[in-house]
């Protein structure tokens, strides 16, 4: 059974990262193999390394307002490239409407302020083993 891969980013100008980073550790710490891209990702940089790198996950973290550009523009990149089997979530400054927006749009289950990081290590298990066939 092999790991489940995850590339973290952090699209756009926001230069806040504290919270990508724990959620880089919390998702290594459960088992995942993590790629942390670092700040400033536009979102052509996030979708060629998530090519590249064969992740499962792309997380975003969003804090600077720009979600309904951000995680559709990915998505649309990657689907470009035939990897629209590539789960989509992520978490930041989101409303609870744009969220909702968001997922009509195919992004996958997204994270505001304060979730617990096992609800998102669990979310993302769950996605793996229905998509995937094997518990993570």
């Amino acid at each position: 059974m092999r790991p489940i891969r995850v590339l973290v980013a952090k699209p756009g100008l926001d230069g806040h990262d504290r919270g990508a980073k724990v959620v880089a550790a919390a998702l290594r710490d459960a088992g995942m193999e993590v790629i942390y891209t670092g700040l400033h990702q536009t979102p052509e940089m996030i979708a060629a390394a998530a090519i590249q790198e064969d992740v499962d996950v792309v997380g975003l973290s969003i804090l600077s307002g720009a979600h309904m550009t951000l995680f559709p523009r990915v998505r649309d990149l990657l689907a470009e490239q035939g990897r629209e089997d590539i789960l989509i979530t992520g978490g930041g400054i989101i409303p609870k409407e744009d969220m909702e927006k968001l997922t009509a749009l195919g992004v996958g289950t997204l994270f505001g302020p304060g979730t617990s990081t096992t609800d998102l290590i669990d979310y993302i298990k769950r996605w793996f083993a229905e998509h995937h066939g094997q518990d993570a």
